[in-house]
């Protein structure tokens, strides 16, 4: 198995140069970085296919968070380029102030230092990974799943490669070689050398990191994600809300999974939002008052309500009023995503106030729960839970807080 407490030396030890370099610097870096992405597209390509041949017979959501294509890796370049236009968190000054004790305190925005990543079939996380962890002067140690074995490891050499060239040490990028699960339970236990782990993955994947790990983790990503339809909705805005919610990319984690619709608009709605639903391939599953208006669709079961499907299936549920939808969400949600379709300005904002979830979004789709699409450039997960960060997590939730403080002599009596 990989040594990875020499991974972890090799990465502290880049931290702490990561850490000391300039904003142009690190923008140089990430620029080379992109180019190197694009002139390694068939060879990044190679690899992606010999990885997708293996896994052949996986279910199509899987193949496609681990499918690339030129058009995959030319978007992953140009978040790189997007990173290095944004802000350095670290060249932050907050405001400052003065003690009774004349002390001079000031804030100062630095990086957390060495990050690990577990994740599964998306090699996107690899690059996004590197180049959020580069701007905010961490390192970060990546173990992907078997799956994606030899497209990380392409990425990771093309993106050693750029740093290498700038002069930076390969090690503040690393891969572990060995996907195998006591890779992963090893990582979990880096003490002393990780500063923080973000699992990135199933709900499964991610549990298993929250409830074994030792280091510190960030608990990000699953996606039981639900939009309201609203007594005082617009159908059409509802109907193109709920559709792009579903069907976009339903494999992601801020793809709508569940609909919950008003009663006293349901005899309208729910027909309508199923054929719109059916239309696009979607497989629905009801409750009785929704398999009522809609027939073609399954029963649910207890279980699809507390279901992530990351597929083209969705499961509907009429609802009384605004306080049982509410309610449902709290008690089935993930805190990740959830949304109101309303013009009653009351209602959304009661929803925007009383969902307890890291995005709340009234008369508009899950979807854009996203790094790039919140100006983030990009992200390194989506966190779900409430410390140190929550919602989607760019540079400055990969940075910490130090206090310099000046003084003139000072001692406390």
């Amino acid at each position: 198995m990989t040594n990875l407490t020499t991974m972890g030396q090799a990465a502290r030890a880049a931290a702490t140069q990561l850490a000391q370099l300039t904003t142009d610097d690190k923008n140089a870096a990430l620029l080379a970085m992109a180019a190197q992405l694009e002139a390694a597209t068939p060879a990044i390509l190679a690899a992606n296919a010999q990885d997708l041949a293996a896994a052949a017979t996986a279910p199509t959501k899987f193949l496609d968070r681990l499918r690339l294509s030129e058009a995959r890796i030319a978007d992953m370049a140009a978040g790189v380029r997007a990173v290095a236009a944004l802000p350095d968190p670290t060249a932050r000054l907050d405001a400052g102030w003065v003690t009774h004790a004349g002390l001079e305190i000031q804030p100062r925005r630095v990086p957390l230092g060495v990050i690990g990543m577990i994740c599964e079939a998306r090699p996107n996380v690899t690059v996004d990974a590197a180049a959020l962890t580069l701007k905010s002067g961490n390192a970060v140690i990546l173990r992907g799943g078997h799956e994606a074995l030899l497209t990380n490891q392409a990425l990771a050499a093309v993106l050693q490669a750029a740093l290498a060239s700038c002069g930076l040490p390969q090690t503040a990028v690393q891969l572990v070689g060995d996907p195998s699960r006591a890779s992963a339970t090893a990582l979990m236990h880096l003490n002393g050398y990780l500063d923080v782990l973000i699992p990135r993955g199933s709900a499964r994947l991610i549990q298993a990191v929250v409830q074994e790990a030792t280091v510190p983790v960030i608990e990000t990503g699953a996606g039981n994600c639900h939009i309201y339809v609203d007594a005082a909705a617009d159908l059409a805005m509802a109907e193109r809300i709920v559709v792009n919610a579903k069907v976009q990319r339903p494999s992601v984690c801020n793809a709508a999974e569940k609909l919950l619709v008003h009663e006293a608009i349901a005899k309208k709605a729910v027909p309508r939002l199923a054929q719109a639903l059916t239309e696009h391939g979607v497989a629905l599953r009801g409750d009785a008052a929704a398999c009522a208006l809609w027939p073609a669709m399954t029963p649910a079961t207890e279980a699809d309500w507390e279901t992530e499907y990351n597929d083209l299936i969705m499961a509907v549920k009429v609802v009384p009023d605004l306080n049982h939808a509410i309610a449902h969400i709290n008690r089935h949600g993930t805190r990740h995503s959830e949304a109101i379709v309303t013009n009653d300005y009351a209602a959304s904002e009661r929803f925007l106030n009383e969902v307890d979830a890291a995005c709340v979004y009234v008369n508009a789709s899950t979807r854009f729960t996203d790094g790039a699409e919140f100006g983030f450039g990009a992200e390194i997960g989506i966190s779900t839970q409430k410390l140190h960060a929550r919602g989607p997590m760019g540079l400055a939730q990969l940075t910490t807080i130090k206090y310099a403080i000046r003084g003139s002599g000072q001692i406390r009596g």
